[in-house]
């Protein structure tokens, strides 16, 4: 019984608080109470609950590239949420995103990744901005099976011997029997 004293005082403030018109209905009539908020502004604040993550996709020399394929993973469970290609500047955005952890990733044509971004933690209502770049490699023996323009660099020479795992470069100089 005592438990019914507040819900019917709350129910009486209810029925007091609407106005007139409704309060004068015919019975068996339903009323329709109307949220305060406009539809506008329920999807405002949906918009401010979600999130942005935008950037740009780069070359390995700072290049944009226009029309790759970058794709955002959810990093908390590793699923795919959104793909699409960047624009003429290497630019993109993943708009209305859930708030979360996620990657930026580009993708090659045979859908491997060739780049990923650092993590990105995004809050509700934020924004987050991303550098994706390709990295830089230098093709397999570049340089090195011997070119008639150029001898090898000792950098590409170190590259290439730890790319293929050799402990130690030592450089050596040729000297020619003529002097």
């Amino acid at each position: 019984m005592s438990r019914l004293i507040p819900i019917a005082t709350a129910l009486l403030l209810l029925v007091s608080s609407l106005p007139l018109a409704a309060q004068r209905q015919a019975p068996g009539a339903v009323n329709t109470v109307r949220s305060p908020l406009s539809k506008a502004a329920l999807l405002k604040a949906k918009e401010h609950a979600l999130t942005t993550i935008q950037g740009n996709a780069l070359n390995s020399t700072n290049g944009q590239m226009n029309g790759a394929i970058v794709r955002l993973r959810d990093a908390r469970f590793g699923r795919i949420v959104d793909t699409q290609l960047t624009d003429k500047s290497g630019l993109f955005a993943f708009k209305a995103i859930d708030p979360g952890s996620y990657i930026v990733e580009i993708m090659a044509n045979d859908q491997s990744i060739l780049a990923a971004s650092q993590l990105l933690n995004v809050n509700a209502g934020e924004a987050a901005s991303a550098v994706v770049k390709l990295p830089f490699r230098i093709p397999p023996f570049a340089g090195i099976l011997g070119s008639a323009t150029s001898a090898p660099t000792a950098a590409a020479v170190a590259t290439e011997a730890a790319a293929s795992s050799v402990a130690a470069v030592v450089p050596t100089i040729q000297v020619s029997p003529n002097r």
